[in-house]
């Protein structure tokens, strides 16, 4: 099917002059061109001149460039990542030599570093080093204009590299160097080759403050863009030829960057290779794999040949580490949980379920954790030493590493030999079955599979606390079940504790052991699964699970509600006391005719929406006489009820049906 794009013509009033804007940047270079004598050129630019100062550029923007790397890359680093006073004077003082003109820039330079500026006469006292008509004088002039290149193209990139590939290799033992080096400039490395590439161009063509500075010393200081000074003068001819030289190259340097200076790390994902399905994947870990994937070999001590189901056993070191942390700040409370501990952190948005997660592992200022895992104190110790594993909600796996890279990436952090780090993560990757995908980068895997690689790397860096912040929530509904049947098989073994934040409720019964609901950072309630399901002290939690949840204070006979009317109940409350009435959507009953009989809670409304949740259908009922409620029935009796968006019909609620839980 041939498509049909619709093309837009520019108004005349800004064509025109973006035309002319175009003829005027290009005139100069056709200029060039046409006075080129090309019979000569190669006689003008192998003279001995001009070779002599191509060398000498060459050897000063190499060096410059060396400098720029040296010193641009740590100040990018700082004005990406760190918060301080005066960064916008700091960078103002980056962009400076962009806006600055090349020989004022030069005085600056003489008044800084000459034989009567600021640091001069030390320099040269002290150290033997006279900067001002030397060739280290012209490295320093071209790196002052050429290095705010290198800063601004290398900042821009870290800006747009999310930070939780940093602190996601932190919380898996990676000291700040290593994870800045294995991860952070790897990830980066476009934007740093774009800064390095423009920055060499910069100081290949630099005259102004290298003449003003370093003067114009044959062999030298006087570099090529100098050398064509002089030749402007005398051989003009001879000059355009090193002038095309010149230009040619700052050209293909442009064209090879292709725009890319910006520095944005590339967000394009590679064409997926053919994969297993997960099904199969599931259901045979480890018969297929890569081809140049590793087989492990030779067992570490601890592990055992094979589980009743197949998978190659976890490592276990015996380890058990309790937990006990009091968190201040933001979130003001106390968590105690004993090792194999499983507990879903719920909560609405903003209530601090993240937060909690970025204090225990030491990341946020919002608030501090004082933290004990086992018989450690970890409270003062940097995230990547409390052996605290955090899988993010995206994963977070570092793209430019394989799945077997990234999983092995906490225990090589940790300062395991090579080869038993591989080893230890194949068996991971094949105990939650995507060892078939040891050799694939992450933007060859699937959701389900970059999840399963995501928390095998996070149980292979050997944590003493697993804290999984929505694990599960990007995958589909299929995939979900089965990482999630797998990480509960995992967790059963695990020495440690984990926190799973969820907003899923069968994520919140099926894998952890307690739930601890928070609202503005505070616990609300902290207790098994089955009794928050019982007693949910929150609405948002009663909800959640799928209960309809009305608020009020209790009265003699049930509870008045905050939005009006009354609730009467079997077992009632002391009377004025604040509580929430829960009823289950089973114990609605939905009628077309007021009912007759021992129903006391009866309602008039309409039918606002029908919904479907497997084999039944919930009904969102709305009345002026009560808060919304939610019946569901089986999709026979909405048949036989006739019911549709719109619909008038009763509700009705038992008395026996409601609970009431005092908040």
């Amino acid at each position: 099917m041939s498509r049909h794009r619709t093309r837009t013509r520019p108004p005349v009033t800004l064509a025109l002059p973006a035309l002319l804007a175009v003829a005027f940047l290009l005139l100069p270079l056709i200029g060039i061109l046409t006075r080129t004598e090309w019979g000569e050129v190669g006689a003008h630019l192998t003279s001995p001149g001009v070779v002599q100062a191509l060398r000498l550029s060459l050897f000063v923007s190499l060096w410059a460039l060396g400098l720029s790397l040296l010193l641009g890359v740590p100040l990018a680093w700082l004005l990406a990542r760190v918060p301080f006073k005066g960064k916008a004077f700091v960078r103002s003082l980056v962009l400076l030599p962009m806006v600055l003109p090349p020989t004022v820039g030069g005085v600056a330079l003489l008044l800084g570093f000459g034989r009567r500026g600021l640091l001069g006469p030390g320099l040269e006292g002290t150290f033997g080093i006279t900067l001002p008509f030397h060739t280290s004088g012209a490295v320093v002039a071209a790196t002052f204009v050429a290095m705010p290149f290198l800063v601004i193209s290398l900042e821009g990139a870290l800006g747009g590299l999310k930070q939780s590939y940093e602190e996601t290799a932190a919380s898996l033992g990676a000291s700040p160097v290593r994870v800045f080096f294995t991860v952070t400039l790897p990830m980066v490395a476009p934007g740093l080759i774009a800064g390095a590439a423009l920055t060499w161009a910069r100081a290949l063509g630099e005259f102004g403050a290298t003449i003003t500075f370093a003067g114009n010393l044959p062999g030298t200081t006087q570099t090529l863009p100098l050398q064509v000074y002089l030749l402007l003068q005398d051989e003009p001819e001879a000059a355009t030829s090193v002038s095309l030289l010149l230009l040619v190259i700052a050209m293909a340097v442009l064209i090879a960057l292709r725009g890319r200076w910006t520095g944005t790390p590339a967000a394009a994902r590679p064409a997926a290779a053919p994969e297993m399905p997960d099904e199969v994947a599931a259901a045979a870990p480890g018969t297929e794999r890569t081809p140049g994937a590793p087989v492990p070999a030779d067992l570490p001590a601890g592990l055992s040949a094979a589980l009743p189901d197949g998978l190659p056993a976890a490592p276990d070191d015996g380890g058990h580490w309790p937990l006990h942390a009091t968190v201040t700040g933001f979130n003001e409370l106390t968590l105690d949980a004993e090792p194999g501990t499983t507990i879903a952190v719920v909560g609405e948005n903003g209530a601090g379920k993240t937060t909690l997660l970025r204090a225990l592992l030491g990341l946020t200022p919002r608030a501090h954790a004082e933290l004990r895992l086992g018989d450690t104190d970890v409270t003062e110790l940097p995230p990547h030493k409390r052996q605290v594993a955090w899988v993010p909600q995206d994963g977070a796996l570092f793209p430019h590493l394989s799945a077997l890279a990234n999983t092995a990436y906490g225990l090589r952090a940790r300062r395991v030999p090579r080869a038993e780090a591989r080893r230890e993560a194949q068996l991971w990757l094949d105990r939650l079955g995507v060892g078939h995908l040891a050799a694939r980068k992450p933007a060859q895997l699937s959701g389900g599979q970059a999840q399963r690689v995501a928390l095998a790397r996070a149980l292979a860096a050997r944590p003493r606390l697993l804290l999984l912040d929505e694990p599960l929530a990007a995958l589909d509904q299929t995939t979900r079940a089965r990482v999630r049947h797998t990480l509960r098989t995992h967790l059963a073994g695990f020495g440690g504790v984990c926190l799973i934040v969820t907003h899923d409720p069968v994520e919140a019964v099926s894998l952890a052991d307690r739930v601890l609901v928070l609202a503005g950072g505070r616990t609300l309630q902290d207790a098994p699964p089955a009794e928050v399901t019982r007693h949910p002290r929150s609405p948002w939690v009663a909800r959640m699970l799928g209960r309809n949840a009305w608020s009020g204070t209790a009265s003699a006979d049930g509870l008045v509600l905050a939005a009006g009317g009354r609730l009467v109940v079997a077992e009632a409350l002391p009377e004025g006391s604040p509580a929430l009435a829960i009823i289950g959507p089973e114990a609605v009953s939905v009628h077309r005719d007021r009912p007759a009989g021992s129903p006391r809670n009866v309602w008039q409304g309409s039918v606002r929406e029908i919904t479907a949740v497997g084999s039944r259908l919930r009904v969102l009922v709305g009345s002026a006489e009560a808060p919304d409620l939610v019946a569901e029935i089986t999709p026979e009796a909405a048949a036989e009820l006739g019911l549709v968006d719109g619909s008038k019909v009763w509700t009705s609620v038992k008395a026996t049906e409601v609970t009431l839980v005092e908040l």
